[in-house]
């Protein structure tokens, strides 16, 4: 447009068009980071390249020793005293007051606290490695040498809600990507007929905090975990409705593609639409793979056995441990094996409820691993095993009872092995009663950033801008990597 030619712009109009000019940018930047997201998992150092929001494989930061991630999650909080720390002074106190600040314990209140607990069930060295598990774990115990022991979690909050969204996603509330999440956006998937996140959860029910324990919440939808139903056909509507000729099918696809691809064109930055789009390709391509891969059928009926497939207590925890070996196998990212609701919230009768959860678990667990080993598989895949938090060292008074224990948020227990794990190690240490960890302590952070590692990940460049922010599952404050549990 062409000016007047009086035009002669004063002082004033010249800092007004500039300030309209740097609004623009900071406006502009803004809404490109609403639309197109973050930087992509290579970012880091000079310019990001285009973030590329799918599920096609991608490379790491590093060479990685782990491929996939199996996540044996155990849903309201094992006692690591009675299960993997045995603490030979908690015991002789049995039946005393606690000896501290009842207030030290750090959970709710004061009311419910009762007296010392000791160790529930007998503990026994294990292995070449000499690692102790109590004797309700036998077939795990046998893997002893494959395990790594981190005695030295802790976590932020004493309630199941809060402590389940730090274990899963770093952060104590909702609205954050899970660990999976995270994974399969830095990381795609090596089989695009999957889905890069598989949920494995319970017949008798959904875990607490049920999905969001596997939302990819910010990230785009593409990244959340795909749930597996537990009974009956796992992924509903997948065969078509009826039969035709191959070649028509694979016409109406072509057709349906460019369809797709034209609406996207005309819709940019829209990343449920990009979403959408995917799962239902998804959803194609598994027509010809899912029912391969999810038929346990042709297994051989030692393998069947070793998972305690067909056993009363193990059959359904057995089955979903087999189908993990299966996915990962084919090359799927992450994978999760839930509970239902919380069983291992042992406010009352400890004794009879770990003994329970350890029956329907410890067989299937060792015989994924012992399955993984055989195959050449483990050195490749990642396996976590634990819960949220722990458990206290006093007995919780529940009615006239005082046969359970507490949440305990300053020490608790979980193992990892293969998958660039040093494996008959155990890491970490907790006072004479298990309470506080007093030697190497691991934050969830420090975890999920180990875990990473494995992975090829630097949790540092992980990351997605969000209103211009970086956000990362390992937070704002550094973590470290556990260098010392590598391999």
């Amino acid at each position: 447009m062409n000016k007047p030619a009086s035009f002669n712009p004063s002082r004033r109009d010249f800092f007004a068009r500039t300030c309209d000019g740097v609004f623009g940018m900071g406006l502009a930047h803004l809404l490109s980071n609403d639309f197109l997201g973050g930087a992509s998992v290579y970012a880091g150092e000079g310019e990001a390249p285009a973030p590329s929001y799918d599920l096609k494989p991608k490379k790491g930061h590093f060479p990685a020793k782990a491929k996939c991630v199996i996540q044996i999650f155990m849903n309201g909080g094992p006692s690591q005293m009675d299960l993997f720390d045995p603490k030979p002074v908690l015991n002789r106190m049995d039946g005393k007051p606690y000896p501290g600040n009842p207030e030290d314990l750090g959970n709710q209140g004061t009311d419910s606290i009762g007296v010392m607990m000791g160790g529930q069930y007998p503990f026994k060295q294990h292995g070449q490695s000499g690692m102790w598990m109590a004797d309700v774990l036998p077939h795990t115990a046998k893997m002893a040498d494959d395990i790594c022991l981190i005695n030295s979690m802790w976590t932020d909050h004493p309630n199941h809600d809060n402590a389940l969204y730090k274990i899963h996603s770093g952060r104590l509330f909702m609205g954050y990507p899970t660990l999976g999440s995270w994974t399969v956006y830095g990381l795609g998937s090596e089989n695009q007929n999957l889905p890069a996140y598989v949920v494995l959860n319970d017949p008798l029910g959904m875990p607490k905090n049920g999905t969001r324990n596997w939302t990819s919440a910010f990230l785009p939808p593409t990244y959340q975990g795909t749930r597996f139903r537990p009974t009956g056909s796992p992924i509903l509507n997948l065969k078509p409705q009826y039969e035709q000729p191959s070649a028509v099918t694979a016409s109406a696809r072509a057709l349906l593609n460019q369809l797709d691809e034209d609406h996207r064109e005309k819709r940019p930055h829209y990343p449920e639409l990009d979403a959408r789009i995917e799962s239902y390709g998804l959803a194609a391509r598994m027509q010809l793979s899912a029912d391969e891969a999810l038929d346990i059928s042709k297994e051989r009926p030692h393998t069947l056995e070793m998972f305690g497939v067909g056993e009363k207590a193990t059959d359904s925890f057995g089955r979903r441990c087999l189908l993990a070996r299966r996915l990962v196998e084919r090359g799927v990212r992450f994978i999760q094996i839930f509970l239902e609701q919380q069983p291992w919230d042992s406010h009352v009768d400890l004794a009879a409820n770990h003994l329970a959860a350890c029956e329907r678990t410890d067989k299937p667990v060792a015989g994924l691993l012992q399955d993984l080993k055989q195959r050449g598989l483990l050195d490749s895949t990642l396996v976590i095993w634990g819960g949220e938090f722990g458990r206290t060292p006093t007995s919780q008074k529940t009615g006239d009872l005082y046969t359970g224990r507490d949440h305990n948020m300053q020490a608790f227990t979980s193992w990892m092995a293969g998958g660039g794990i040093k494996g008959g190690t155990t890491y970490g240490k907790t006072d004479d009663f298990g309470h506080a960890v007093v030697e190497n302590p691991v934050s969830v952070h420090d975890f999920h950033a180990t875990i990473l590692h494995t992975l090829g990940l630097d949790h540092e460049k992980l990351f997605f801008k969000r209103n211009g922010l970086p956000e990362k599952l390992t937070g704002i404050d550094p973590p470290r990597v556990v260098t010392d549990i590598l391999s």
